[in-house]
């Protein structure tokens, strides 16, 4: 029998849906990806609405599940499902539950691990965990973190999130909400954060972050010739600012230097609390390279006690974006395997 799992990402617009093996092929992806509930189908966020929702979405995204097996089967029929691993926004491994989604149209508490299981009671593993921490996952099954029992993940996109990586265990914290690193505070009372705080991380640092970054420096300098001057917010991304930074234009290039010199003060905190091995960056600024990676070796490297320099690499991921989602949900799979020795 060829062992499998089922990964299912929850994103904010799309689900992707995908069946991976245990050596991290992707047999199956669901294309185009499930749309996922927006937040406009619930406007008055009642409960009422929420449960005709969620009830709609795990109908759907049963049968999604039932035939990408199918679709395996055709292919392989030795195929034996382990089980289903989730990605999803304020997941608590823990409990299963997907708790106040700010993007989501549901209210409160989901216990959507179980509304899953229930479809599939014949799958002793059904695990849902948060976007960052199955990129973790994902980056020690199948990426550059295989080996290694201590690193940290951050995950750079709209924002920003983390996976924490200890003596070979996930850090999920008393209620299942650890590793929030986006949210460290790095500017007092500085930018508002989409959490409602101020001066977080993740208001510097994410994509988001770096399109304000951009404007700043173009409303501080008010450069006639800059090519990023004449970009609406609404079409800004790391990929432009990079590119204007490839052809020298100077706004981009302090853009990523800013970015950097901030990130690398967090990682140095990171690294103080946590002595990994190595931190993994994934997203669209990490594909920048060296216009981010090296200002934040160089400040991280700086802002640490001498006693931790130039023992943390900082690298980037070896997951391919256009799967990673669906290689990290079915990650938590293959970890509760391992755990329980099955």
């Amino acid at each position: 029998m060829k062992r499998v799992s089922i990964g299912i990402d929850i994103g904010g617009t799309n689900t992707a849906i995908g069946v991976v093996d245990s050596e991290g092929n992707v047999l199956y992806e669901r294309k185009p990806q499930m749309p996922t509930p927006q937040k406009m189908e619930n406007p008055h966020m009642t409960q009422t609405v929420s449960d005709k929702i969620v009830s709609k979405y795990v109908s759907d995204l049963t049968k999604e599940i039932k035939n990408a097996i199918e679709m395996v089967k055709q292919i392989n029929p030795q195929i034996e499902v382990m089980g289903i691993g989730i990605g999803a926004p304020n997941a608590n491994y823990y409990t299963g539950t997907i708790e106040y989604a700010p993007n989501l149209p549901f209210v409160g508490v989901v216990n959507f691990a179980s509304l899953i299981n229930n479809n599939f009671p014949e799958f002793k593993f059904v695990k849902l965990t948060n976007d960052a921490n199955a990129a973790a996952l994902g980056e020690m099954i199948y990426g550059g973190a295989k080996g290694m029992r201590n690193f940290a993940m951050m995950t750079i996109g709209t924002g920003l999130g983390s996976g924490l990586i200890v003596n070979g265990d996930l850090v999920y914290g008393s209620d299942g909400f650890a590793g929030e690193c986006g949210h460290v505070t790095v500017v007092p009372e500085g930018r508002l954060c989409g959490c409602g705080g101020h001066g977080h991380l993740e208001a510097y640092c994410s994509a988001t972050g770096i399109k304000r970054t951009v404007y700043e420096l173009l409303a501080k300098y008010n450069p006639s010739e800059c090519p990023l001057s004449n970009i609406p917010m609404s079409e800004m991304s790391s990929k432009i600012v990079f590119d204007a930074a490839e052809k020298g234009d100077p706004i981009a290039k302090e853009v990523f230097q800013i970015t950097g010199e901030i990130l690398g003060r967090a990682l140095a905190d990171t690294v103080h609390y946590l002595s990994p091995e190595a931190i993994f960056l994934f997203g669209g600024a990490a594909a920048a390279g060296d216009y981010i990676f090296k200002p934040t070796k160089e400040s991280m490297e700086r802002h640490l006690m001498p006693v931790f320099r130039n023992k943390v690499k900082i690298l980037p991921s070896e997951l391919k974006e256009s799967s990673a989602a669906i290689l990290g949900a079915s990650a938590l799979v293959w970890k509760e395997i391992e755990k329980n020795k099955v």
